[in-house]
């Protein structure tokens, strides 16, 4: 049940959020602090698609145990590599919450990857 909760936490709570700007572009801006003349603007609401791929991904491994070992190496992509590149920008005030919320979800990841590649 802890692991279920635990892919569930990676997939809704802290991927959701940021995919939801694929389906409504405004909320980059909240999340970014990136307006819609940025030419960074596209390339963001590009990567909310992508966001898409790990919600879709840590809900699968909720219930089928076959993919987990993908979703753990996909999920930890997408934060390590966003915590990776925040701290070495500096860790821009703009990424704060973000970074926290990333940083915050490691456990979890932590932990679905201890099962995926143990079991």
């Amino acid at each position: 049940m802890a692991e279920r909760i635990s892919w569930l936490v990676l997939g809704v709570l802290i991927h959701l959020p940021p995919f939801l700007a694929f389906l409504r572009p405004s909320l980059l801006t909240s999340l970014y602090d990136v307006g819609r003349d940025d030419p960074g603007f596209a390339l963001l609401h590009h990567r909310a698609a992508l966001f898409g791929l790990v919600v879709l991904a840590c809900v699968w491994a909720t219930f089928d145990p076959g993919v987990r070992k993908l979703a753990v190496l996909l999920t930890a992509l997408s934060m390590a590599s966003f915590l990776i590149i925040y701290l070495a920008y500096g860790q821009p005030l703009s990424l704060q919450t973000i970074a926290l919320v990333d940083a915050a979800g490691l456990p979890f990841l932590a932990y679905v990857g201890w099962k995926a590649f143990t079991s």
